[in-house]
């Protein structure tokens, strides 16, 4: 069992930037996967980012490559997400999912576990 607990998120101007973290309990962290996603109102879950076990393999979604960087600390049992150059419509809730699977990184089915998310807002 793995829980997960995202922070970081807050308000920040269009183009400005926040850093998500998200620790894990346990002393497993490093056999799993972690992905980040994210999910507005109405909408189903959208793959952000994710990383392999060892943080050897890095994976984004198209809209953010370039901006967005995924990376882990095994010794501290967390993932982060550090997102940059923001935009108003990447206002949503971000969530932090851990898996143990060998592919699918960008469907949420293939991630065992989740975090309660944290509130990212980007004002125009």
């Amino acid at each position: 069992q793995v829980q997960l607990v995202e922070s970081g998120g807050g308000l920040v101007q269009a183009g400005g930037s926040l850093r998500l973290s998200c620790v894990a309990s346990g002393r497993t962290f490093s056999s799993y996967n972690m992905g980040w996603f994210r999910q507005a109102p109405g909408k189903e879950r959208e793959f952000v980012a994710g990383i392999s076990r060892n943080g050897g393999s890095t994976y984004y979604a198209d809209s953010v490559k370039g901006r967005f960087t995924i990376s882990r600390d095994n010794a501290k049992n967390t993932v982060y997400l550090q997102m940059n150059s923001l935009k108003p419509e990447e206002t949503t809730v971000y969530y932090c999912a851990a898996g143990s699977f060998s592919y699918g990184w960008y469907a949420p089915s293939t991630y065992s576990y989740w975090g309660q998310g944290t509130q990212v807002t980007v004002s125009s």
